[in-house]
């Protein structure tokens, strides 16, 4: 069982890019963020003619999260995370595929801070990990799957200080990532790639593809009671450098 994330960013911009490896890299499950799409306006046709099943929680010009399933439809459990009653943005959407609970998380970016918006991202991902402690607590074989906007340590960024007053990897930001996997989740792209520098995100100025000047900011967080079956975890870099691409490239964790 092939479970991916991808922040896509913009869905219908980018259909084509991930129909392609839809078809190239055929996952199980998939994990999608930055839709930038309404629920309306969600392709779902398209990704139905493609083969997969699909639950999604939109939202217009920002945000949005999907879970799509290879010959299934994913079982909708949840499309907020739970805490605060007024938070409308989509986030967060959770569902059962084959007997895993699976989310596909976008938290927030948290920039400029200090800030409202870095108050809010630390807000967020500690709503984040009470909530996966109450998953965890339920027994239940769960996938924390998509972008967390956190580079969790220095070996998960380019060598450089550019980035240092950034929220990506902002000491607060590394802590609330350190809390919320604990001893309770598996980091899978750490377990089998413990000392490489793998990244997931090249942003688009100053030629930081071509630089390899990328940062590690998907994230698949395994639970505990899934470590017997854990197979393989990688990046599907190659993506991320064809015409029209996303800034993030496809990561996966493989399920025995």
């Amino acid at each position: 069982m092939k479970i991916a994330t991808f922040n896509v960013n913009n869905v219908n911009r980018r259909l084509a890019n991930l129909l392609e490896w839809l078809e190239e890299a055929r996952p199980d499950v998939v994990c999608l963020q930055e839709l930038k799409a309404t629920d309306r306006d969600f392709p779902a046709e398209a990704i139905d003619k493609a083969g997969y099943g699909a639950v999604w929680k939109g939202q217009k010009t920002w945000n949005g999260v999907a879970i799509l399933a290879r010959d299934a439809d994913p079982v909708l459990t949840r499309d907020r995370l739970p805490g605060d009653a007024e938070d409308q943005q989509s986030r967060y959407i959770e569902a059962a595929v084959r007997g895993v609970l699976i989310a596909s998380i976008y938290a927030p970016n948290g920039n400029p801070q200090p800030g409202p918006k870095f108050d809010y991202k630390l807000a967020w991902l500690e709503r984040m990990h009470k909530h996966a402690t109450s998953l965890r607590k339920t027994g239940a074989p769960v996938v924390l799957a998509g972008d967390f906007n956190v580079a969790p340590t220095d070996l998960d960024i380019y060598p450089t200080k550019s980035w240092d007053d950034d929220a990506l990897v902002h000491p607060q930001s590394r802590a609330a990532f350190r809390k919320l996997v604990g001893r309770s989740w598996i980091d899978a792209l750490r377990r089998f790639h413990p000392d490489e520098r793998i990244y997931t995100f090249w942003h688009y100025k100053r030629q930081r593809w071509k630089r390899d000047a990328g940062l590690r900011l998907d994230h698949l967080l395994v639970s505990r009671n899934l470590e017997g079956r854990l197979a393989g975890a990688g990046v599907d870099r190659d993506v991320r450098g064809r015409e029209g691409a996303s800034d993030h490239a496809p990561a996966w964790v493989e399920l025995r």
